[in-house]
């Protein structure tokens, strides 16, 4: 479903990408690529706004209106595990297994 927010994002997003991509992700690595992309061409930074965007709308559906953080590239997490959302194991990076 689209919220007005959303409709809000799509058109600073036509306006200048940018500013999109910093509302959805802050000021981090998306925005700087997003940047860029702009910068390189108009179109590529364009499609990489409507891309957070559309990840962010994916988000809103699966975790709620304010029950998620942005992680990085796209990635959206739960602020809290609730009973309907599975334990994620840490990952883990040794060599063995304890």
């Amino acid at each position: 479903m689209v919220r007005s927010t959303d409709v809000i994002l799509i058109l600073v997003a036509m306006l200048f990408p940018p500013a999109a991509a910093a509302i959805v992700t802050g000021c981090g690595c998306d925005f700087l690529i997003n940047l860029l992309l702009t910068i390189l061409g108009y179109i590529p930074g364009l499609l990489h706004s409507f891309w957070l965007i559309y990840k962010k709308m994916q988000a809103e559906e699966r975790f709620g209106n304010s029950g998620f953080r942005y992680v990085g590239n796209g990635h959206f997490e739960p602020l809290y595990q609730g009973a309907n959302q599975p334990q994620q194991q840490a990952p883990y990076y040794g060599s063995t297994r304890r």
